[in-house]
Order: C-alpha cells, then sequence, then structure tokens
C-alpha cells in the first residue's frame, strides 16, 4: 500500500478543502454544474488542493463529495462515510514538541479522507456550524464562524438577498390579497 502521511488536524486549509468539496455542485442557471466531472477541470481543482490530479483521486472525492452531502443534509447517517476511510490508520508520533499524529491512508484517497476528518473535526468543535444553505433552490453549503451562529445563506448577496426579496414580495402579495 501507497501512503501519505500528514497531521490529523483540521486547520484552516482542510475546512476550506471540505467546503470546496461540497460546494462543487453548484446550481447556475438552475442547473446543477460539477466541477469534477470534466477531468481536465478537475485535475486543476485537485492540484489546487494539494491533490495530484489522478483519475483514482477523481473517483475517490467524488465518492466522498457525495456521501458528506448527503451526511451534511441530514439525509444519511454518519455511518455512511466508513467505506471513505476503510484502510486508513493514524499513528501517534512524539517530536520534541509533543505529540501528533500522522496519517497513513492510500494516496489517491487523501484528499477525500483529509475531508472526512475535516467534517468530523467540525462537527466536535464546532457543533451546527457547517450546514447547507437556507435557499432551497441552491446545493451550496457553509461554515458559519460568526459568533451568534446565525448564518443561513451561502452568500448573502446572493441567497440572502434573493430570499429576503421573496419574503418582501410575498408579504406585499398577501397583502394586497387580504
Amino acid at each position: 500500500m501507497l501512503t501519505v502521511r500528514s497531521a490529523v488536524v483540521a486547520d484552516r486549509g482542510q475546512q476550506d478543502l471540505l467546503l470546496d468539496l461540497l460546494n462543487s455542485t453548484p446550481v447556475s442557471g438552475g442547473v446543477v454544474a460539477d466541477s469534477l466531472a470534466n477531468p481536465g477541470e478537475a485535475r486543476s481543482w485537485q492540484r489546487a488542493h494539494g491533490g495530484s490530479g489522478s483519475a483514482e483521486e477523481r473517483r475517490c472525492l467524488v465518492r466522498a463529495r457525495d456521501a458528506l452531502q448527503q451526511v451534511v443534509r441530514g439525509s444519511r447517517p454518519a455511518t455512511a462515510l466508513a467505506p471513505l476511510l476503510e484502510g486508513v490508520a493514524a499513528r501517534p508520533a512524539v517530536t520534541g514538541e509533543g505529540l501528533s499524529w500522522e496519517l497513513d491512508v492510500p494516496s489517491g484517497d487523501r484528499l477525500a479522507v483529509e475531508a472526512v476528518l475535516a467534517w468530523n473535526t467540525l462537527r466536535q468543535s464546532m457543533p451546527g456550524r457547517l450546514r447547507p444553505c437556507a435557499n432551497p433552490e441552491c446545493r451550496l453549503f457553509l461554515i458559519d464562524r460568526s459568533k451568534p451562529n446565525k448564518a443561513r445563506w451561502c452568500s448573502m448577496a446572493v441567497c440572502g438577498n434573493r430570499m429576503k426579496a421573496r419574503r418582501h414580495y410575498q408579504r406585499a402579495r398577501d397583502a394586497a390579497a387580504g
């Protein structure tokens, strides 16, 4: 088994990897797009996130993305992620600064495993902060890093304004009808 070692810690970069992976199927013009469907675009996406750009890595990322989206939306249990972690091991390493964990993972699975680990770390350290956009027509996700934890939309400029405009229009229509 080819292994890659990395620290088992979800830093901001790994959170960004997770969010970018979850958000790789946006709705554009009413149609779902897939950033990982085209091999050339996928290779660029993978390399931008520290991956190799291989087809095997892309297949693993798509499996991880699909499972993570379902888990975060609540349509599947967290156990749906178990197949993504088969063959993965974490071992402690003692250094001059203290204890760290090294991750052994097949090379094509590394990015997907890091995304799953980032999801778990967020779930534990920032419960409820990773969630889908509240706009039912949007497929994007957000990590709410605000103190009050009240963010509802992936983007206030896009989804937030749309939803507010719809509510305003509905109130005006209801007032005119009643």
